[in-house]
């Protein structure tokens, strides 16, 4: 009795571990190859199972890809998410800076995946950009909006200051050879990004700051 109560959890975990599987290597091969370029073969390739196998986890290469996408829209929408409205607004911004950073340092993959597919229009994630991702933007822009009304930043258009962020933070990740290439090898190691940090830093946080006479 025991072990038929067990063996469907073992089941489960094991299913889910060789999901887990073809996704990391879903995630390498669509990371170089994109969409298009992609196929089950490749996958399959790369997580070390056979076509069929991987098939029974997954029927379609468009069925990989949703769920890769959908779990990196949670991700890279995580730091954004944490601006808190009653925290200190340069202090919040500056540390969103830096949470966009470090996902450019540990993500580079999915940050390519995702570059990749608004480079072709967003055809398979066009209804997360246009629902979850534009609600969660008006939701921060009020919020920053409410900080420049109370005079403790300057006033800008905050829709395009996270747009600003979003593409200063994320070259680090889509153009990193290019990066590392142009800094040359004293500079283009794990430092780059600590250097970088410390000038959007001075960019972002010192120019929101309100004026003194």
């Amino acid at each position: 009795m025991r072990s038929q109560s067990t063996a469907p959890q073992r089941r489960t975990r094991i299913q889910q571990e060789k999901r887990e599987l073809i996704l990391e290597a879903a995630l390498e091969v669509f990371s170089i190859h994109g969409f298009r370029g992609s196929t089950i073969d490749q996958i399959a390739d790369t997580a070390g199972m056979s076509k069929p196998n991987l098939l029974y986890y997954f029927r379609h290469k468009e069925d990989i890809y949703t769920t890769l996408m959908q779990r990196l829209l949670t991700t890279w929408l995580a730091p954004l998410r944490e601006l808190d409205d009653s925290g200190d607004p340069i202090a919040e911004i500056r540390d969103y800076i830096h949470r966009k950073l470090e996902m450019a340092r540990d993500y580079p993959r999915e940050s390519r995946l995702f570059a990749n597919e608004i480079l072709q229009g967003a055809p398979r994630i066009m209804p997360l950009l246009e629902g979850e991702l534009k609600a969660l933007c008006d939701e921060k822009a009020e919020i920053i909006k409410g900080w420049m009304r109370a005079g403790k930043i300057v006033r800008t258009d905050p829709w395009h200051l996270i747009f600003s962020i979003w593409a200063t933070t994320q070259h680090y990740a889509d153009f990193d050879v290019q990066v590392r290439a142009v800094l040359g090898p004293d500079r283009s190691g794990d430092d780059r990004f600590d250097d970088a940090s410390r000038f959007l830093e001075q960019l972002f946080v010192h120019g929101l700051k309100p004026h003194t006479d």
